[in-house]
């Protein structure tokens, strides 16, 4: 089960990243307005991303990488909270907005579950 959580949290980080590249206008449109270089963070966090998620598929690396993962989504957090003070910027009902912030939690957990150590794990 702990193989398959961390590859579903790999697989997560990477299509993540992944659609910085593809669809950055989304990730541009979230971003507060307090923070500067919007399009170089969006950018930046996409490789964090996509190298977190890669790092999670080395069994040898996973601890760093998940430790990684928590970083980034409480960094992004931020935005999520952008987003749901600024609904008009991703149409949907307001549940699905106040949703999202205890959501990135739960991501946060999973990915605090493969900072520790198991037999077997460097």
């Amino acid at each position: 089960m702990r193989f398959l959580s961390r590859m579903l949290l790999a697989a997560f980080m990477i299509i993540a990243g992944v659609m910085h590249f593809i669809r950055p206008a989304f990730f541009l449109q979230i971003m507060p307005p307090y923070l500067p270089a919007h399009r170089e963070l969006v950018f930046i966090s996409g490789v964090c991303e996509l190298l977190l998620g890669l790092l999670l598929l080395r069994k040898r690396w996973s601890r760093t990488a998940a430790w990684g993962v928590v970083a980034l989504l409480i960094a992004v957090f931020p935005a999520n909270i952008h987003l749901f003070q600024n609904q008009h910027l991703l149409p949907a009902p307001p549940l699905v907005h106040l949703l999202r912030l205890p959501l990135q939690g739960i991501f946060i957990l999973w990915a605090l579950r493969h900072t520790r150590r198991q037999a077997g794990y460097p």
